[in-house]
């Protein structure tokens, strides 16, 4: 205080520059964050002074006396929160892939001041006036395809948001938007920490029969990470079936790793779910929409809530039977009338030895990370892409597990960077996902730098990372997304990358998974982790054939999950459930579609179904069915068109990859496959075809 001679600690706001490294752009390759400099207290100043800087920017354009034109008005907008986006890509993806209590803390604090930033810079009335009118004249504005996609993009973003609803409407909208904020904080902290608590965890390595010997070894070093010394621990996946169930001989255990899968979050997270639920319906009642589903299939490629209807019409049938017959073929395997939920992955992977001599424990083997990684989807990039990958470990990352990559084009030149964070850890949260800590931009000179993660039990030190098929494929399908994020090659943030409708984006990384059973990728990478033996040359093919049988399951589960969601986000409010209403509420969105199956629980439950009521998947989980039919006819397309994999890799990278949502998401693919999408291909592959 001032005349009173005693210390005061610095406003960090302001200090030099140098002092906070969000303050300014980073100085170290394509814009790499400086890891090894940020600390924990960097973020709250960087916040501050992000968001007030952006709001003045905002302020500024909308001050201009100057006659609005694209340059003073859409491109000063999309130059605008460089802050911001530096220290939100930062914190966002600590806060999932390495997080504490500080953290948690903070974001809890955040989230909901960056929602009403987000409203404050979306429905600000002058800076919505010069866009009305850039849009309203933009046929006579002389832009360019991408320049004329942005304004549009901005404009409707904004309509969207409310900007033509009257004070006290936006007043509502803000209040909204804050409280679904704060819940989905609220539902990812609580599913944290149920799923956490959840681990089931054994005294004896006997009690884990069927399991690999690696697996319980690993499962030994998981309880010591969990203060658990001396015993055996396996943590929960974010999904309902974890992958131990195909192994454990123990029936009864069995059920209780089922039962502890489906019961998280069902107490914390259900009250939580019902009130996002009927925020979201009336923000959806609010902007004109008769659900949340009608609002946000509006601005996706569905279109119309029918079209997902149709969807789920076309695909739930088939399903059925195929799921079906599969779960005749298990309890025949069993003896035994019918196959319960716990035991279906079990008898399944005995049929699967039976029926195509395949034991999925033989192939773990063959399949360590690095291998997997380097000679597998890297070497995949490289056939269809021609870029290539070095690892540079001068670079510091974020955490100790995770690696930095530089990636070239085929000619040398500089692409970005690849960031692999791929073992599990208590302080990353489950699942697997690609973000973005630079996205690419041609306006602000930036590449890309993007991160995969996903949850891979880490052994006991100097044991082998080795690889399910499922993790295989997992790590093919999140590249997919980070090659979506590298290919990028645009002028403006907004439309780079992976900023495309909710129901494409899973359409990339879905046809990446392709590689992974490509005959020249597979020889390369499946090779004994020991010996350098390639896998035997049947096993392929039998795991095709393997993979086929499961599909059935595959599709119900992933089906009366997108369902899940659909009906939460297209019943009226007072149809919603109250908190011990969720169980029936849950059963009759499956019976009244037809998935009410005993045996296939829905991949996620409400109390667990994070894409929805914690991420940004709300009312589009139908987007991975979706996006599997423009999957499977783009896959058909590769392996028919007559052209090389490097040739069509190219088709794919310049008309799609690299487009980002800088043209209609649909015109992209019709670039490619000079058509409209085909459900043919899926329904082969979902098990439409005949009876095996």
């Amino acid at each position: 205080m001032t005349g009173t001679g005693s210390a005061t600690a610095p406003d960090p706001d302001r200090r030099p520059a140098t002092s906070n490294p969000f303050f300014s752009a980073s100085e170290l390759p394509y814009g790499l964050p400086p890891f090894a400099r940020i600390r924990h207290e960097h973020f709250r100043p960087a916040f501050e002074r992000g968001i007030a800087q952006q709001l003045a920017e905002v302020a500024a354009v909308g001050a201009d006396s100057e006659p609005p034109t694209f340059e003073n008005t859409v491109a000063a907008l999309e130059r605008s929160g460089a802050v911001l986006r530096r220290v939100s890509a930062v914190f966002f993806n600590k806060a999932n892939a390495d997080t504490d209590e500080a953290t948690q803390e903070l974001e809890a604090e955040i989230v909901p001041r960056l929602a009403a930033h987000e409203d404050a810079v979306l429905l600000d009335p002058a800076l919505f006036a010069r866009l009305e009118t850039l849009y309203e004249a933009r046929a006579g504005l002389g832009l360019d395809g991408e320049q004329l996609r942005l304004l549009e993009r901005h404009h409707a973003a904004r309509v969207r948001a409310g900007a033509r609803l009257g004070p006290e409407q936006q007043r509502r909208l803000r209040e909204l938007n804050a409280e679904i904020a704060t819940l989905c904080t609220d539902f990812r902290r609580n599913l944290r920490t149920d799923t956490a608590a959840a681990a089931l965890v054994v005294d004896r390595a006997e009690e884990l029969a069927g399991l690999p010997d690696d697996e319980i070894a690993t499962a030994a070093e998981n309880a010591r990470a969990l203060g658990h010394d001396g015993r055996f621990a396996l943590s929960l996946l974010n999904f309902t079936n974890q992958p131990q169930l195909a192994a454990l001989e123990d029936p009864a255990l069995r059920e209780r790793l089922l039962t502890a899968s489906m019961g998280r979050g069902g107490a914390a997270n259900g009250s939580v779910a019902i009130a996002v639920a009927r925020l979201r319906a009336e923000r959806a009642a609010l902007l004109g929409h008769s659900s949340h589903a009608s609002w946000q299939v509006a601005d996706q490629t569905a279109g119309t809530t029918d079209a997902v209807a149709e969807m789920f019409g076309k695909l739930i049938g088939p399903a059925l039977v195929h799921a079906e017959r599969e779960g005749a073929a298990l309890a025949d395997a069993a003896g035994v009338a019918e196959v319960g939920a716990a035991d279906w992955q079990f008898y399944a992977e005995r049929v699967r030895r039976q029926r195509f001599d395949l034991d999925a424990a033989a192939l773990r083997p063959y399949l360590e990370l690095e291998a997997v990684l380097r000679d597998g989807v890297f070497h995949a990039a490289t056939l269809v892409y021609g870029i290539t990958f070095a690892e540079r470990p001068d670079l510091v990352a974020y955490h100790p597990d995770a690696r930095v990559f530089e990636v070239h084009n085929a000619d040398g030149s500089p692409l970005g960077l690849y960031v692999g964070d791929f073992h599990a850890r208590e302080s990353k949260r489950g699942g697997a996902w690609m973000n973005e800590l630079v996205t690419q931009s041609h306006l602000v000179g930036q590449r890309p730098v993007v991160v995969n993660n996903l949850n891979i039990a880490k052994p006991a030190a100097g044991e082998p990372v080795l690889l399910n098929w499922s993790e295989v494929t997992t790590l093919f399908h999140e590249f997919g997304h980070a090659l979506h994020g590298l290919f990028s090659d645009v002028r403006y943030p907004l439309l780079a990358g992976t900023e495309v409708p909710r129901d494409f984006v899973e359409f990339p990384s879905q046809v990446n998974e392709m590689w992974a059973e490509w005959p020249e990728v597979l020889a390369r990478y499946a090779r004994h982790h020991r010996t350098g033996e390639p896998m035997p040359p049947e096993l392929p093919a039998r795991l095709r054939e393997a993979e086929r049988f499961g599909e059935g399951f595959d599709s119900v589960e992933h089906l009366a999950a997108a369902v899940l969601d659909w009906t939460w986000h297209t019943v009226p409010a007072d149809e919603l459930p109250t908190a011990d209403g969720v169980e029936a509420f849950e059963a009759a969105a499956l019976a009244r579609h037809g998935l009410a199956h005993p045996a296939i629980p829905p991949r996620y439950r409400t109390g667990y179904f994070a894409h929805v009521f914690g991420g940004g998947y709300a009312a589009g989980y139908y987007g991975y069915r979706w996006a599997e039919v423009l999957d499977a006819d783009t896959v058909r397309w590769f392996r028919e068109n007559g052209r090389t994999v490097r040739e069509s890799g190219e088709i794919f990278r310049r008309e799609l990859l690299s487009r980002g949502n800088s043209i209609d998401p649909m015109a992209a693919f019709r670039a490619v496959l000079g058509r409209d999408p085909d459900f043919g291909p899926l329904l082969a592959r979902r098990g439409a075809g005949p009876a095996e």
